[in-house]
């Protein structure tokens, strides 16, 4: 009964997810938010992994 009741909740929570990631102003945050990521990673080098010798 518990891992039912789970699922839904989740499933509840996935679709007002998703409900609200449809809303103009919150898809201008999000891409903004996946930009500022994208320019901190460039910053730390994007984790290439060069320099820590061969991989065995």
């Amino acid at each position: 009964m518990a891992g039912m009741l789970r699922k839904v909740l989740a499933s509840g929570i996935a679709a007002k997810v998703i409900q609200e990631a449809r809303k103009p102003q919150n898809q201008a945050k999000i891409k903004e938010f996946i930009a500022k990521m994208g320019e901190q990673n460039k910053k730390q080098g994007g984790g290439r992994g060069y320099g820590r010798g061969p991989v065995r």
